[in-house]
């Protein structure tokens, strides 16, 4: 992947929040469907630092695990694509440029991690 120039910006405090806090989460991770298998471009480029399906744990301890960043209040499809076309909210760690196919997938996945009855990591 081509390595894009950081430039620092803020970054909506609820995403920046959700991708740089370190998370693990309870509860049952078997209440995520079958359905919600990651595609295999959101496991290539995501799940060398982010737990990116069950059982949620980060390869990164640094990296949120998805259904952690899925499940943060105020966290939608719409806010998530947002934040992830600037690559220049990334923090540094995430250097690379997103398309607008793989900022879709990566949203629409996230969204299907979300449960009732989640709880962080204390």
């Amino acid at each position: 992947m081509k390595k894009a120039p950081i430039i620092p910006l803020a970054a909506p405090p609820v995403l920046l929040a959700a991708f740089l806090s370190a998370c693990q989460t309870t509860g049952p991770a078997s209440q995520v469907s079958a359905e919600s298998e990651p595609p295999a471009f959101v496991e290539a480029a995501c799940g060398g630092c982010h737990a990116v399906e069950p059982p949620f744990l980060s390869p990164n301890p640094a990296s949120p695990t998805f259904e952690a960043i899925a499940n943060n209040p105020g966290v939608t499809d719409e806010t998530l694509a947002s934040w992830l076309t600037d690559a220049h909210n990334y923090p540094e760690e995430m250097d690379f440029d997103l398309e607008p196919e793989q900022i879709e997938m990566i949203a629409e996945y996230l969204v299907t991690l979300r449960r009732d009855d989640y709880e962080p990591a204390q």
